[in-house]
């Protein structure tokens, strides 16, 4: 018997680095899937065929690179005590690698959906967003939050993901781009885009920090007023976090009411606290964003964790091309590699094909 599953990747429409801090956050799955096709062995042990290479491990030992979230899946679910059939697995994938849109969360969904139809898990679709977090954190060792692999699982069409990452309640927020003549133009700025370690890692422990210094359990606590209390280098940070989420409920309160436009400015706002305050952009998402903002754009921002990946922007429907060309011009002048664009519709999340 054979088993095929598909996870979407995701953009983030606003609360960037405000997952860890216990915050809030809105992302939307993407058409751009992974597919992931599941078959029972004899053997004792597990394989995985991505693009001509075949990886096999049986968690004797650390799996490392691209196969490592393959493994990961298959030990976070055996630690959590599910029998998970030895099988192999098959993975073809659309969403683009290194530009912040999950794919790593894509891959590790859809492995999970795979294998708990493969062998008939009992695995609650509510605790699998944190079990391929935990796969990701401790096999994989990136200390991500929890609102990829939430997007990827949870998402519905038409939808994106209200997910306060404390409690991890959802809820599903109408987002109809189409009807209100809007569309969300994503571009790839092409950048380099990498931080499983590092930078990203850097940002989480400063943020923790601060936290502890206010004496509060995560900056979702904190609020402007508790920034006087934090020595200087962790001050913008620490608001950017706190504005941060303030900007996704009102986001969300904006959306709640058919106001779509009115997230613009908000969205620009965010990108400005992450360039400023966070400092996570680089020289090609801050012209995307600028080029998109004067070439009629309602907002635009950068999504994902930074240093690199793409950029969002809210524009109308017949517009779209307008700003992808003054984008591409933008980039040409300043000796950038190209981007590639493409229009987001809010899509389905991980489910058996």
């Amino acid at each position: 018997m054979n088993v095929t599953a598909v996870a979407p990747g995701r953009v983030n429409l606003i609360g960037e680095h405000t997952d860890y801090c216990d915050g809030f956050v809105l992302p939307f799955a993407l058409p751009h899937r992974t597919t992931v096709t599941a078959a029972k062995t004899a053997e004792s042990r597990w394989s995985v065929t991505s693009r001509d290479e075949t990886v096999l491990f049986d968690l004797s030992n650390k799996v490392v690179g691209w196969a490592a979230y393959v493994a990961g899946v298959v030990w976070v679910l055996r630690e959590a005590g599910f029998d998970v059939p030895f099988a192999d697995l098959t993975v073809e994938s659309d969403v683009p690698m290194g530009a912040g849109l999950s794919s790593s969360a894509a891959l590790e969904c859809a492995v999970l959906t795979a294998l708990a139809e493969l062998g008939g898990l009992d695995v609650p679709v509510a605790q699998r967003p944190s079990l391929a977090q935990r796969a990701e954190n401790d096999y994989v060792g990136m200390p991500c939050g929890i609102m990829d692999q939430s997007a990827s699982t949870l998402c519905r069409a038409g939808h994106a993901l209200f997910l306060d990452c404390r409690t991890l309640e959802t809820e599903q927020i109408p987002f109809d781009l189409t009807g209100e003549g809007l569309a969300m133009l994503v571009m790839d700025s092409r950048a380099p885009h990498a931080h499983v370690d590092g930078e990203y890692r850097m940002r989480r422990a400063a943020c923790e920090e601060a936290a502890a210094s206010i004496g509060v359990a995560a900056l979702r606590d904190a609020t402007l007023a508790d920034l006087s209390l934090l020595d200087p280098h962790l001050v913008p940070l620490a608001r950017h976090v706190i504005t941060e989420n303030q900007r996704v409920l009102d986001t969300v309160a904006h959306l709640k009411a058919g106001r779509v436009r009115d997230i613009g400015p908000l969205m620009t706002a965010s990108h400005a606290s992450m360039r400023d305050d966070f400092k996570i952009t680089v020289p090609e998402v801050d012209v995307a964003v600028e080029t998109a903002l004067q070439a009629g754009a309602y907002g635009a921002r950068m999504t994902g964790g930074g240093f690199g990946g793409c950029v969002l922007a809210l524009v109308d429907r017949d517009a779209v091309t307008t700003v992808e060309g003054a984008i591409h011009k933008a980039f040409a002048a300043n000796g950038f590699n190209p981007p590639a664009g493409f229009v987001a519709t809010p899509a389905e999340g991980a489910h058996v094909l």
